[in-house]
């Protein structure tokens, strides 16, 4: 069988892309050093870092090597004792890591700009639009973010809560078909625009609103992408405040849509405090039967929200705040309204004294003290005045070790660059927490798990294959920290503190924070995913092999147990000869079901410079059945999609993944 490649004009166009994107790439490196050196044969990078300890992000063991970073990638991992660097550092007693990808972040606009609470916790990536908020258009939210600039990466997902308010609004009522229509509608056009996944917020007004099976209609429309559903779970007064019938909830909808399911800042409240481990066999559940959960959670025993959002009952809320004040006003709802939030109090948190209102410092007992009233009639008063933030303890600690421990749970701050004072501890410090007190002080964890579930695991989770591992072509996002000073100093009642031990930051290959200060350096990019990103279990602890054979792809490349990059051949060639890629080294290979994904080093052209590249081989996309993808990406430009024979192309991945 001959091999097809796409369009003739559309291919065209994709090789000048790539061809005008090398050339750019070459000319900094030309400009750097790297390449066409007249004086030295000494290689030359934008920055190295020299001696330090490596943890890769695959949870493999640490090593010493020295890392060089040239046109934002990572181009060399070794001994790099005679290059020289724009930047060297030293790395000696430290860790260097990959950068720390926050996939569930609350970031605002004025917060992006510097970011400082964010790097001071590692953190180069950010993705927005949580728990079913944002906008129902994230190519205009993006593309005004950039404008603005960004000190760190961020992508988005699509919300089933933002996307429900555009076109049901604020009230109770139920969707027409044609309803249904425009909200996939806007959905799909969100993974188009590119998307990491469809989030959604059930516990919040007004998507509280849709039942479980309008839930479905709606997001099952993202069922080709192969991507995830990160779901803040729906806690209700029906299902006894139930944490777990809400996460059957999440599961049940991911099930249906054929969706990934992933249990959003996991937890367990209320009356069913201290079972973790009955989430965690839910979640097994849930993989065995051909769904792969996955969560996130921060190390806390604490959220953070509008204090009416989840305590006023949802009918009380229905049309909106001027709607919901003025049912306070009439006093037969208003007392109705005060039961029902003392019920919700009890039921989700064990009462008032699990409430703290950081804007004005005071506990909520305070109030009813003061004032000489009940706790809901406290919690409407406040609520009158305005929207308030509030601080909900709902957990036990052991809940919490038992969620770090599980190997599909990422950690993530449900947090975000913020410029505001009133704010939880996770905002500035959560990442260091972890690594402090969970790793360094109780042994919870090991470094190199701490570090796998703060990189490549949640890149997994959302399809991200180019960041999350340190390794030769992969983008240069890195994070250097101090492993014997690593530690959160943010508390409840001061949270605006930042943590110590983050020495640098690097995104993009430059450096947003150096020995602890932010440099002001807007390294930042928009991030978007494509179709050839699927979300999927790590698979980096086994054996894994990759091969396709076309006149055009000669590929044959593994990756061994104990391994830590990929050999082999890879030997791509445009039918024009107009481009030809042949890698001299290989970064991590990645695999899952028919699926595959590595990066490295190539010679691009017979005699040209050694570029960054990336390739990802998909013979399972449902939005092209029954084809093979290679698509291929070098030095950052648009991919090149190449349709391989299926009888000539083989991954094979550990058992069971």
């Amino acid at each position: 069988m001959r091999t097809t490649r796409v369009p003739s004009r559309a291919r065209a166009m994709k090789t000048s892309r790539v061809v005008a994107a090398i050339a750019s790439v070459v000319l900094s490196l030309i400009l750097a050093g790297l390449v066409g050196q007249a004086q030295s044969n000494d290689p030359v990078f934008d920055i190295v870092l020299r001696n330090g300890t490596i943890l890769d992000g695959s949870g493999g063991p640490p090593y010493k090597a020295d890392v060089g970073i040239s046109g934002g990638f990572i181009t060399a991992i070794g001994n790099l004792a005679s290059a020289r660097a724009q930047v060297d550092l030293s790395a000696g007693g430290l860790f260097v890591v990959p950068g720390f990808i926050n996939i569930h972040s609350h970031a605002v606009p004025a917060g992006l700009l510097r970011a400082e609470n964010m790097l001071t916790q590692g953190v180069t990536t950010e993705i927005i639009n949580p728990d079913g908020f944002g906008t129902a258009n994230i190519k205009t939210q993006l593309s005004g973010l950039a404008a603005s600039g960004l000190a760190v990466n961020v992508g988005a997902y699509i919300g089933f809560n933002a996307v429900w308010q555009d076109v049901i609004g604020t009230t109770d009522r139920r969707p027409t078909q044609d309803d249904i229509n425009r909200m996939r509608v806007l959905v799909n056009q969100g993974l188009e625009d590119g998307a990491w996944g469809v989030s959604a917020g059930l516990d919040y007004v007004p998507a509280r609103f849709a039942t479980t099976d309008e839930v479905v209609r709606v997001v099952e429309v993202a069922r080709a992408w192969r991507t995830n559903f990160p779901n803040h779970d729906r806690v209700t007064a029906e299902a006894n405040f139930s944490s777990r019938a809400g996460i059957s909830e999440t599961l049940a909808i991911a099930r249906a849509a054929g969706l990934s399911p992933t249990l959003t800042h996991v937890k367990v409240t209320g009356q069913e405090l201290g079972t973790a481990k009955d989430v965690l066999a839910m979640m097994a559940t849930a993989t065995t039967s051909g769904f792969y959960a996955a969560a996130d959670v921060y190390p806390y025993i604490a959220g953070q929200t509008r204090l009416h959002a989840l305590l006023i009952p949802g009918w009380a809320q229905d049309g909106g705040r001027a709607a919901m004040i003025a049912r306070f006003a009439d006093p037969a709802l208003r007392a109705r309204i005060v039961a029902e939030t003392e019920q919700t109090l009890t039921g989700r948190l064990g009462g008032p004294d699990a409430v703290y209102l950081p804007a004005t410092r005071q506990q909520l007992v305070d109030i009813m003290r003061a004032q000489n009233i009940s706790a809901g009639e406290a919690i409407v008063r406040t609520t009158e005045q305005g929207e308030v933030s509030a601080v909900l303890r709902f957990g036990v600690e052991r809940d919490v070790i038992a969620f770090l421990q599980h190997p599909t749970i990422s950690v993530a701050c449900d947090c975000g660059a913020t410029a505001s004072p009133f704010v939880h501890p996770r905002f500035y410090g959560t990442f260091p927490r972890v690594l402090g007190r969970y790793v360094r002080e109780q042994n919870v964890l090991t470094w190199e798990d701490a570090v796998r579930k703060m990189t490549a695991l949640p890149a997994a989770t959302i399809g991200m294959v180019d960041r999350g591992l340190l390794a030769v072509g992969m983008a240069a996002d890195v994070t250097v920290f101090d492993p014997s000073r690593i530690i959160d100093h943010a508390t409840y009642e001061a949270p605006v503190q930042l943590s110590e031990g983050v020495r640098h930051v690097i995104v993009n290959g430059r450096m947003a924070l150096r020995d602890g200060q932010v440099t002001g350096e807007r390294a930042g990019r928009i991030l978007t995913r494509t179709a050839h990103m699927p979300t999927r279990p790590m698979s980096l602890d086994g054996s894994r092999r990759v091969l396709a054979k076309t006149s055009m792809v000669e590929i044959d490349v593994t990756q061994g147990v104990t391994d830590r990059r990929g050999a082999g051949i890879v030997r791509i060639r445009d039918a024009e000869k107009s481009l030809s890629v042949e890698a001299t080294e290989l970064g991590v290979v990645q695999v899952t079901d028919r699926w595959a994904t590595f990066s490295g080093r190539a010679r691009v052209s017979s005699s040209g410079p050694e570029l960054p590249f990336r390739v990802i081989v998909d013979q399972a996309n449902p939005r092209l059945p029954g084809a093979s993808v290679l698509s291929v990406s070098v030095a950052g430009a648009d991919d090149i999609a190449i349709r391989l024979d299926p009888s000539t192309t083989a991954i094979t991945s550990p058992a069971g993944r």
